[in-house]
Parts: structure tokens; sequence; C-alpha cells
């Protein structure tokens, strides 16, 4: 059996929210720890390795949630983080990587299911929504061109690597001084083939007050 390891970020200081927003309620509950419920659940992950903000209280986490093993303090940017997160990973041990943002509180164990099974099955996967608005390329105030949205997509966390394949994506980056803002575009560097998986609206990011309204709905729903 796939040992399969979920590294969730939840490092950022939530500038633009004006709060660390991993931190802020969501139907009573941190939206951190619903986040953490999802993958602590899920009957394939066998360990969880979580990566804080250094301000915040690590010692809670482990005890509360039994898949933790390790609580690390993240970085300046958030690739900093996942590779604080990745280094503390068995090499001989771990067979999948899933990434996943610490303020993606609505994941299910579904779309996590799908992520695992075509990373073991193609070594990269992501899950991706398709875009629904029309796509403007602007600069400043000024609109220069109206873009084609078939073929792109929004992408979403859980991202899900074989260990391999990330260890070499980061290896990578660290020798050619690559900053992305996910983990799939240092794969992409590879050469590495990418399955995209249908992702889902639910699986919202939290990063206004107005999304944990959204996120509030959902629940309700």
């Amino acid at each position: 059996m796939k040992k399969i390891t979920a590294i969730i970020v939840a490092a950022g200081k939530g500038r633009r929210f004006g709060a660390m927003k991993q931190s802020y309620l969501l139907a009573g509950k941190p939206v951190l720890n619903w986040s953490l419920e999802r993958f602590q659940a899920h009957p394939e992950v066998s360990e969880i390795i979580l990566v804080l903000e250094k301000e915040m209280p690590a010692g809670k986490y482990p005890g509360k949630y039994g898949k933790i093993s390790t609580v690390v303090p993240g970085g300046t940017e958030r690739q900093d983080s996942v590779i604080a997160g990745f280094s503390k990973l068995d090499p001989g041990g771990t067979d999948i990587v899933l990434i996943h943002d610490g303020v993606r509180p609505l994941v299910s164990e579904d779309l996590i299911s799908r992520i695992i099974a075509a990373a073991g099955e193609n070594g990269a996967a992501v899950p991706v929504i398709p875009l629904e608005d029309t796509i403007k390329k602007i600069r400043g105030d000024r609109v220069l061109d109206t873009m084609d949205r078939d073929g792109l997509g929004r992408v979403q966390t859980p991202q899900g690597f074989d260990y391999s394949i990330l260890k070499a994506a980061f290896e990578k980056a660290a020798r050619e001084g690559l900053s992305e803002t996910d983990e799939s575009s240092l794969v992409e560097k590879l050469g590495q083939n990418i399955t995209a998986v249908p992702g889902e609206q639910r699986n919202i990011k939290i990063t206004s007050p107005l999304d944990l309204k959204i996120a509030e709905v959902f629940l309700a729903d």
C-alpha cells in the first residue's frame, strides 16, 4: 500500500484579509481546522505535515489530529513554506505527496481520492476549474485584447505528485533560482506531464471576508 503524505500549508500572514485567515472562524471553527479534518478523515492519507505561520501556536494541533507527524514554521514565500514541509518527509517511505492550501476548508474526500489516483497513475495531478468569464488582457486602465478561454482553467489544491518527481522539481528550482506560485509550475519545467482532474466549485480559497460568507452558504447547503 502506498504511503500518502499531505503537506497542509497555513503560513500566510493574511495581509489582504486583514488577519491570519487560517485562524478565522468559519461556522464556529477555524478555517484551518476544517482543512485538517478533511485529510485526517481520509482513509488513504497516512500522514500530515503542517506548515504554520511562525506566530501561530503549533503545539495544539498534533494532539487534536493524530495524523500530524510534524509541525514546521513557514518561510517568506509560499514555495519556501512548501519546501520546509517537504524537507521533513521520509525519502524512502513516502510515495505520493499532496500539497493543500490550509485556507481551502471545503475540499471533499472525493476530490482528494481522485487526485491521489491520478498522481499514482501518472506522477502528477492538479484539480482544475474551467473558466466561465470572458478574459481580457489589460494594461493599467486600458483593455488590450480578449483572450480565448478555451483550454484555460483555474487551478486548485490539493495538488498531488510522486515523491521523486516533486523532489526533482525542487532541486531544479534551487539550482536555477526558480520561484513559482504553485508546485505544478515547477514540475512543468521538468517536462513532466500533469493530469488535469476536474476540480470543485465548493473548493474555494478563503482570501477575503466575502469568501467566508460564501463558504458558510456552502456548508449550510
